[in-house]
């Protein structure tokens, strides 16, 4: 095990709080400091989802955590596609989900549990006196992070936008499950991804390309105005609920890779180091899959070196092929406004082998009823190969 005096975290999101607790798991003697430019109790946002098996990931390294948040969290054992106001069910293709702000609250007060120092609503400007400070800094601070930024050369990060539109938005409806509804207004074509957080509220993100986004003026709009706008044309699919704002302005997806994720004692964890695409759901996982592996590499190796050498080693092939599957759906999405004069049945199919990692003989296995239903209308049974 690394012996380490004092770790200083930069960023209060779920790697930087996972990865404090984790290491005050290890070794309580440890001081562990985190720093977060926002309130305690403030992030953007509604909902965060998680495939079927939830946390059960984070179950072997800290139990204590999983069984503090795992029951607060809703689940569905089914996902719907909604076009053009047909919808199709695709079963089996299970999601859980919790509120961004109440798993905050669980890590952070699981965080002051363990005795973990917290320093909230303290922007840092730089690392100076930081760095010498602590044996090791953890860059768990986001897209704009702070640590990545003191050694772009060292990190090597590459970027760049995706052409899509997006608004984070809430809505005080809870759907049965998570639904991706698709429409043609008239101005253009937009997606809405929503899903239930909490018993009563759901997330509710607004989706479209470049010329749907000028063509609807939404540049032009406030978020109270384009939260109307959006309720209007998604009215079908909310039933009268109103949409909720908070920070809910609209942006391009950020893609963002870092060629190495170390430079000297600092290390970045999360979108700090790597982005996913939201609409396969696995970015928080991501980030909480980098704070373990982390902690378990400085569990593994004598010194800070070695155990940095042996993260990225361990953790960075993982972490890219869900980078690559997230690019890929990303790109689906790019392109879903000509997809959507597909029948039904193939949208659904074009949509769950978006990404790459499966194909029919897996879907077979995990939706056998919407298989049956999508390969009986093949005309040409060579094509259910």
């Amino acid at each position: 095990m690394v012996r380490l005096d004092r770790v200083e975290i930069i960023g209060a999101g779920p790697a930087g709080l996972c990865a404090a607790i984790l290491l005050k798991n290890l070794s309580p003697r440890i001081q562990v400091c985190v720093t977060e430019q926002n309130p305690a109790h403030a992030t953007f946002g509604f909902g965060v989802v998680f495939s079927d098996q939830a946390l059960d990931f984070l179950q072997t390294d800290d139990p204590q955590t999983h069984a503090l948040i795992t029951p607060q969290m809703e689940r569905w054992r089914d996902i719907r596609i909604s076009l053009h106001g047909e919808t199709i069910t695709l079963d089996g293709i299970g999601f859980s989900a919790i509120g961004r702000l109440r798993l905050l609250e669980l890590l952070q007060s699981r965080a002051d549990e363990v005795g973990v120092e917290m320093h909230f609503d303290q922007r840092l400007e730089s690392l100076q006196g930081i760095e010498d400070a602590a044996d090791l800094v953890i860059g768990a601070d986001g897209m704009n992070s702070l640590v990545r930024r003191s050694d772009e050369a060292g990190f090597a990060p590459k970027t760049d936008h995706g052409g899509n539109h997006f608004a984070w938005f809430g809505t005080p409806r809870p759907f049965d499950t998570l639904t991706q509804s698709f429409i043609k207004g008239p101005c253009g074509e937009l997606n809405a991804h929503h899903y239930r957080y909490a018993p009563g509220l759901s997330t509710f993100i607004v989706e479209c390309d470049a010329a749907s986004f000028d063509a609807y003026n939404f540049a032009g709009m406030d978020e109270k105005h384009s939260a109307e706008k959006c309720r209007e044309l998604f009215a079908d699919a909310l039933g009268g609920a109103p949409l909720l704002t908070n920070k809910s302005r609209w942006r391009q997806f950020r893609r963002l890779w870092c060629d190495s994720w170390i430079s000297g004692n600092r290390v970045l964890l999360g979108d700090a180091a790597h982005s996913a695409h939201y609409s396969i759901g696995s970015g928080t996982r991501l980030a909480l899959e980098d704070a373990i592996s982390l902690v378990n590499a400085l569990a593994a190796e004598n010194d800070l070196p070695s155990a940095l050498a042996l993260f990225q080693q361990q953790r960075m092939p993982v972490a890219r092929k869900l980078f690559e599957a997230a690019s890929a759906s990303a790109q689906w999405y790019q392109g879903f406004r000509e997809k959507m004069t597909l029948p039904l049945p193939e949208f659904a199919f074009s949509y769950l082998t978006r990404s790459g990692r499966v194909d029919k003989q897996r879907l077979r296995g995990l939706s056998p009823d919407f298989m049956a239903r999508y390969e009986g209308g093949l005309g040409n049974p060579a094509d259910r190969d």
